[in-house]
């Protein structure tokens, strides 16, 4: 099986459910935006600070979202390169069913052709 047809491993399955998620997906959207903070992403929510934590804890196993310490704070930020690899594997898919689709042209084109 070509590369660009076979399954996501783990690590994309793991990723693409949590952007399942429209609260994650929003969150994604907002760090794409700036680097925030738990209280910071919360605050546009009607969730809980613990809320939002539980969902970038998500985004931080899959990889989306790494968190560092800058004294007393926890910035949040995307990780554009875990986003990369999403990307890419969707731009893989789209570019099978191109070729697919190119394919079915050609041979519908050459079937209507006249003998």
């Amino acid at each position: 099986m070509p590369a660009s047809l076979a399954p996501p491993g783990p690590d994309l399955d793991i990723a693409f459910a949590a952007l399942g998620d429209p609260v994650r997906r929003a969150l994604v959207m907002r760090l794409a935006h700036s680097d925030a903070t738990v209280g910071e992403l919360a605050e546009p929510f009607d969730l809980t600070q613990q809320a939002i934590s539980h969902h970038i804890g998500v985004l931080r196993r899959c990889g989306l979202v790494e968190q560092r310490r800058e004294g007393t704070r926890r910035p949040c930020r995307l990780n554009v390169d875990q986003l990369a690899v999403l990307s890419t594997w969707i731009e893989d898919q789209r570019q099978a069913w191109h070729d697919r689709l190119d394919l079915l042209e050609q041979h519908l084109t050459d079937d209507a052709a006249p003998r």
